[in-house]
């Protein structure tokens, strides 16, 4: 029975976490969330140390316990007590990244992923290789997969569109939600002077026809000369 974990095995260890929390964090940030690549690959990187060290702690206990077996009966070496931290402490970079407002609550998903991502963390740490890569594909299928397979609820994502031409851009923007389509949920405005000229800024929270992809919204949008950005923000 061995009693430590070897350089290599920590190596691949740390690799596989990053392999597998870089896959969910990309699917994270292509979506334009707050929690991306970096900051799933840092968790579930942590979580495997946590869980190496713990391990460790053990192993050196058994040690301990087999050159002096006197002192076996008063030697304790709890193995989830640092992976409990773990479970109960991500809790605060989750709620970090949920956004509440009058009207919804958004970023749940990303803050699941991330406690998801701190569970594959320690199970790549502790070595249960089958258990950490059949989790990552059900987390990947999940994010991935799932609402393109079942849309239970409609699908709403804010839009910002910044311009400078007011009447005209509006008038545009109209015309082509109308003939897109496209369901307007709410709508904020506000204006701001940016280098001696007036920036408009329309936040709007939409669903699109099953025929159009926001992708191609941001697109077809940008091409007006009077528009300065249009993007996704997180919903």
């Amino acid at each position: 029975m061995k009693l430590s974990v070897t350089t290599v095995e920590i190596l691949i260890r740390l690799l596989a976490a990053v392999l597998i929390s870089g896959l969910i964090g990309y699917d994270r940030e292509q979506k334009n969330h707050p929690a991306g690549i970096r900051t799933h690959i840092l968790v579930c990187v942590g979580a495997c140390v946590i869980a190496m060290i713990q391990q460790e702690i053990g192993f050196q206990a058994l040690a301990f316990a087999k050159a002096q077996p006197q002192f076996a009966g008063v030697i304790r070496a709890d193995e989830a007590r640092l992976i409990a931290q773990v479970v109960s402490g991500i809790g605060f970079l989750g709620a970090g990244t949920i956004v509440v407002t009058h009207r919804a609550v958004t970023g749940l998903t990303t803050a699941a992923s991330l406690w998801a991502t701190a569970g594959l963390g320690l199970a790549v740490g502790m070595g249960y290789y089958r258990i950490a890569g059949l989790s990552a594909l059900v987390v990947l299928a999940v994010l991935a997969l799932l609402k393109k397979v079942i849309r239970v609820h409609p699908a709403f994502k804010r839009v910002e569109i910044q311009y400078t031409d007011k009447a005209a851009t509006r008038a545009l923007i109209q015309t082509y939600f109308a003939e897109k389509k496209i369901k307007i949920e709410r709508v904020s405005f506000k204006a701001a002077w940016v280098d001696d000229e007036e920036i408009y800024t329309n936040v709007y929270t939409i669903e699109l026809p099953h025929d159009l992809s926001y992708a191609q919204l941001v697109d077809d949008l940008s091409a007006a000369d009077q528009m300065r950005q249009v993007r996704l923000i997180n919903v």
